[in-house]
């Protein structure tokens, strides 16, 4: 849905790398602009060393919205773990950091929607960073639910990693989450795909 780019600061006050992301040219509709910016507001609020945090936000001379977030320099978690050939205590670990800046979110009513191996990254220190809220959904957010209820042409999710009913287009909770963190924990311990795409989910598309 969006166009992320790697970028530094061109002054000379410090050094910094950050990852700006755009919607993508096309796709400005009203629905998407409120997911965008309902994007940015949630990694505003979501302040944890396990979360690439947002450094900035604005709106370019074109009228864009853009958001800047932390440029995390890693991999993804199970190409780390593989690369590493990680122990099973060793990956167990890594997932409970992940677990850990999951149930953050959820404290504070924010559910991801798309947690899979390409959004959980590995930084260079070993840590684990969760990426890409870019789909997440405020639970608490009446507007937010209507959009969701009435634009199912809009669904956007990763069909391999996705709960039941995201892919019968029901209303989610925090369950969603946790249903696709099994299927990440399967892949972390077995070095095998969880499950192939499953049949039907054709019509959502891949975030």
């Amino acid at each position: 849905m969006g166009m992320v780019y790697l970028a530094e600061r061109t002054d000379d006050a410090y050094r910094q790398r950050v990852a700006i992301k755009l919607l993508r040219p096309g796709l400005g509709g009203p629905k998407m602009l409120e997911r965008f910016r309902t994007e940015r507001q949630v990694l505003a609020d979501l302040q944890h060393p396990g979360i690439a945090h947002l450094v900035d936000g604005g709106t370019t001379a074109a009228g864009v919205p853009w958001l800047a977030m932390e440029y995390v320099d890693g991999v993804p978690i199970d190409e780390h773990c593989r690369a590493h050939d990680l122990s099973v205590e060793a990956r167990l670990a890594l997932f409970l950091e992940v677990c850990d800046a999951v149930g953050f979110a959820h404290a504070r009513l924010v559910v991801h929607r798309d947690l899979k191996p390409g959004n959980i990254f590995v930084d260079a220190e070993g840590r684990v960073r969760l990426l890409d809220f870019g789909i997440a959904k405020v639970l608490d957010d009446a507007a937010h639910d209507a959009a969701d209820e009435t634009a199912t042409e809009m669904r956007a999710f990763t069909p391999r990693y996705a709960s039941p009913e995201q892919l019968r287009g029901e209303r989610v909770t925090t369950a969603t989450d946790v249903y696709s963190l099994g299927l990440v924990l399967h892949e972390l311990l077995t070095d095998q795909p969880s499950r192939r795409m499953t049949p039907g989910a054709g019509a959502a598309r891949h975030a």
